[in-house]
C-alpha cells in the first residue's frame, strides 16, 4: 500500500450545530473506522452544488464504509442564518450530515481557503488528501477503494449504517420553486425545483392544474424526468424552454401536447477544453439557470461557467455569447466580460438584463455594432453586498437571482438574500425597495397590474400590487468576512500545489496542462504578476502604499489516466478560483500556497 502523510484531523465544531442527524451532535470519534470526506461548501456557490452532485454516486456505492459530512461555511450574511442552511440542505438534496459552521471555526482549523474544498480523513482519523474545486470524483473513488482495502486488511475498517437521519417530508404543492412563467392561458408554469417537476397553476397562483415529470431525479423525455429545473421562457413556436439545471441541459415542454423533448446538452457537465459551440445535442452545458428570448436567440444564463450562451432553434446549435469563464465583474465587449454565476435574465427592448448573483450585481447586455457589450448598473464585485437604496453607484444587493422588466422601463430585482423586491430605474439611475419580508424570492412575473413573486423558501407564489412609492429601509452594507492572510511587503511567491492523483499523469498532449490567472482588488495592489500564464508558480510584487486587498487566483490542471495499454485514456480537469484577502504587514509571509490537489495519496 502507498505511504501517506500522517496528519491528525482537527475536531469538528460549529456554533450552528448539526443537520440531518436526528438532533445528535457528532464528533470525529463517531466516524472512526470509516473513511470520512469533509465537503466545505456554501449554498450560494454553484461549484459547491456541482460537487454535491459529483459525490452522490460515491455516497451510494460506498455507503457502508464512507461517510460524507458537509461543513457549511458561509460567504454571504444570509448564509449564516441556520434556518437558511436547513432549507438549502433540503433544497439541494443533501443526504448526509451537515455541520453548520457560521463563524468558520472548522474552516480555519483545516486551513481551507476556497469553496468548495474536500478533505479526506482515513478510518484512523488522519487527513490523507485535500482537493480544492470540482472534478475530483475519479480521484476520490480511487482513494476510497484503496483506503477500504488497506484498513480491511489492518482490521481498522468498520462497516455499517452511517449517522444520516433524513428529515420528515413536508407536504405542499410546491417545494423550493425556482422560476415562473405566465402562460398565454393566464395560468402560471412553475419550476418545482426540489421535486424535479414543472407545475402548472391556475390564474389564482395556487390551484394545481397539472404536474409535468415523474418527480424522480433523472434525464429522460419519456417518462419525463428533470433534475432541479429552473428557468423558463416561451419559444416562438409556443413551446416552453426549460433550463434543466442539474442535468446540464435545455428541455422543451409543449403546453398543448404535454410532450417534453431535449433541445441541448449531453446530460454531462461542460469542462475546460470541451467545445463551446456546435450541434446543440452534442455540446455539454454547465448548470443553465435561466433562459430568455432576446435578439432572435434563446439566451442562457450558464451559471456553472460564468457565461452567457445562446441557442438557435433554426440551426439547432449553441455557442458562447458573453464571458470568458473567469469569475468576477468586468464590463466591456461581450467576449471579454467577466460574470459570476449569472442566474436571472429578462429581455426588455434593446437590453438583456442579468442578475449576476455572486457579484450581487444587476447588469445588462446590448448590441454594439456587430457584437454585444456588457455593462453594470448596480454592484462592485465578489465581496461587497448589502441592502442599500439610492444612487446606483452606491446601492447594494445581496445575491439576486431574478430580474423582471416593468412597463415603465425600470427593472424589478429579486434580491434573494435580502428577502426583498428591489427596483432599478435607468432614467434616474437609482435603486429603491418595493417590498420586504419575501422569503428568498428567486423570480417574478408580471400579471396585469400585479407582479407575482416566487417566494422560494415559503414554497409559494405571492401576488403584489406594484406600489407607486418605494418602501424605505435602513441601509446595511457587508463585506465577506474571512480571515486575512498576512503577507510581507514586496515580493510574494504564489504556489498553486497540484499533484496528479494516483493512476493519472499531467495531460501534455496538446501543450501545457496547467493555467494560472491572477488579478487583484483593488488592481493597484499588484505592481507585478497580474495576468495569465501556464506555470502554477508565480512571483508577485505587492505595490507600496496599498495595505490590504484581495488576490484573485484561478488555476486549472488537466490530467489523464496513466494507462499505456489504453490509446484513449479518460481525462480530467481540475479547476478552482480563489479570492484570498491579504493584509500587508512587516513580518508577514513571503509565500502564499494554495492547494488545488495536495497531500496526495501517493506521497510519503
Amino acid at each position: 500500500m502507498p505511504r501517506r502523510p500522517r496528519v491528525r484531523a482537527p475536531e469538528l465544531s460549529g456554533k450552528g450545530g448539526w443537520i440531518n442527524t436526528g438532533g445528535k451532535d457528532l464528533k470525529l470519534a463517531d466516524f472512526r473506522g470509516r473513511t470520512l470526506i469533509l465537503d466545505f461548501w456554501t449554498f450560494c456557490c454553484v461549484n459547491c452544488l456541482h460537487v454535491l452532485d459529483e459525490l452522490r454516486e460515491l455516497e451510494d456505492k460506498h455507503r457502508d464504509t464512507v461517510v460524507i459530512v458537509g461543513v457549511h461555511s458561509p460567504k454571504f450574511a444570509h448564509e449564516a442564518d441556520h434556518r437558511a442552511v436547513v432549507d438549502a440542505v433540503e433544497r439541494y438534496g443533501v443526504h448526509h450530515p451537515v455541520l453548520d459552521d457560521p463563524e468558520l471555526a472548522t474552516w480555519k482549523q483545516y486551513a481551507v481557503r476556497a469553496w468548495p474544498t474536500l478533505v479526506v480523513i482515513d478510518p484512523e482519523g488522519y487527513v490523507v488528501a485535500q482537493h480544492a474545486g470540482e472534478g475530483h470524483a475519479h480521484a476520490l473513488e480511487t482513494l476510497v477503494a484503496e483506503l477500504e482495502a488497506e484498513h480491511a486488511a489492518k482490521g481498522t475498517l468498520r462497516r455499517g449504517e452511517g449517522p444520516y437521519v433524513p428529515p420528515e417530508p413536508e407536504a405542499g404543492d410546491l417545494r423550493f420553486p425556482g422560476k415562473a412563467l405566465l402562460l398565454p392561458s393566464g395560468n402560471f408554469l412553475v419550476s418545482d425545483s426540489t421535486r424535479h417537476q414543472l407545475v402548472e397553476l391556475a390564474a389564482d397562483g395556487e390551484s394545481v392544474v397539472r404536474r409535468i415529470g415523474t418527480g424522480e431525479r433523472g434525464f429522460t423525455d419519456s417518462p419525463v424526468r428533470f433534475s432541479e429545473p429552473q428557468g423558463l421562457a416561451v419559444l416562438p413556436d409556443g413551446r416552453v424552454a426549460v433550463a434543466d439545471t442539474v442535468n446540464h441541459a435545455l428541455r422543451a415542454y409543449d403546453p398543448q401536447t404535454g410532450e417534453v423533448t431535449t433541445l441541448a446538452g449531453t446530460g454531462r457537465q461542460w469542462m475546460q477544453g470541451q467545445p463551446v459551440s456546435g450541434p446543440a445535442r452534442e455540446v455539454s452545458l454547465s448548470s443553465p439557470w435561466d433562459v430568455a428570448w432576446f435578439a432572435d436567440r434563446l439566451w442562457i444564463a450558464m451559471a456553472g461557467v460564468h457565461q452567457l450562451w445562446t441557442y438557435d432553434p433554426e440551426s439547432r446549435t449553441v455557442t458562447v455569447a458573453a464571458g470568458t469563464t473567469n469569475e468576477g465583474l468586468v464590463d466591456g465587449p461581450a467576449e471579454q466580460a467577466w460574470f459570476a454565476q449569472p442566474s436571472g435574465l429578462a429581455a426588455a427592448g434593446e437590453r438583456l438584463w442579468i442578475a449576476d448573483s455572486e457579484t450581487s450585481a444587476l447588469r445588462w447586455a446590448e448590441r454594439d455594432g456587430q457584437g454585444f457589450v456588457v455593462r453594470t448598473a448596480v454592484g462592485t464585485g465578489l465581496f461587497d453586498f448589502g441592502h442599500r437604496d439610492g444612487a446606483a453607484g452606491q446601492a447594494l444587493l445581496q445575491h439576486p437571482l431574478g430580474v423582471t422588466a416593468l412597463p415603465d422601463g425600470s427593472v424589478a430585482v429579486c434580491d434573494t438574500y435580502n428577502h426583498a423586491l428591489r427596483r432599478y430605474d435607468p432614467a434616474a439611475d437609482e435603486v429603491t425597495t418595493l417590498a420586504t419580508d419575501l422569503r428568498e424570492p428567486s423570480a417574478a412575473v408580471r400579471a396585469g397590474e400585479d407582479i407575482v413573486v416566487v417566494e422560494s423558501a415559503r414554497h409559494r407564489l405571492t401576488r403584489l400590487r406594484l406600489p407607486e412609492e418605494a418602501v424605505r429601509v435602513e441601509s446595511v452594507a457587508h463585506r465577506t468576512q474571512r480571515q486575512a492572510t498576512e503577507v510581507a511587503p514586496g515580493r510574494l511567491r504564489l504556489d498553486v500545489v497540484f499533484q496528479a492523483p494516483a493512476g493519472q499523469k499531467l495531460d501534455t498532449r496538446y501543450g501545457p496542462s496547467t493555467r494560472l490567472l491572477v488579478s487583484s482588488t483593488p488592481p493597484e495592489l499588484l505592481a507585478e504578476g497580474a495576468g495569465a500564464g501556464t506555470d502554477l508558480t508565480r512571483e508577485l510584487v505587492l505595490a507600496d502604499g496599498v495595505s490590504e486587498g484581495v488576490l484573485h487566483v484561478s488555476a486549472m490542471a488537466a490530467s489523464c489516466d496513466d494507462d499505456p495499454e489504453n490509446p484513449y485514456p479518460a481525462c480530467h480537469v481540475h479547476q478552482q478560483d480563489w479570492g484570498v484577502p491579504v493584509r500587508v504587514t512587516p513580518g508577514g509571509a513571503g509565500r502564499l500556497p494554495l492547494v488545488l490537489a495536495g497531500l496526495d495519496e501517493r506521497s510519503g
